[in-house]
């Protein structure tokens, strides 16, 4: 999923340099959410395994 949010990411950054300014501000929203849902899920993932008694890798 990160790799995604880099991937949208590097997207609007290219599109921002050639000037379409659309497709950037679109591209970086959607890494900007992507990157969020991926923080969310680490952390629900850490806090599940630490309830479960195992260490993180």
């Amino acid at each position: 999923m990160l790799s995604w949010a880099l991937m949208f990411l590097i997207v609007a950054v290219i599109a921002g340099v050639l000037g379409f300014g659309g497709i950037a501000g679109v591209a970086a929203e959607i890494a900007k959410i992507i990157f969020f849902i991926f923080i969310v899920l680490l952390l629900i993932s850490l806090v599940a395994g630490a309830l479960r008694g195992r260490p993180p890798l």
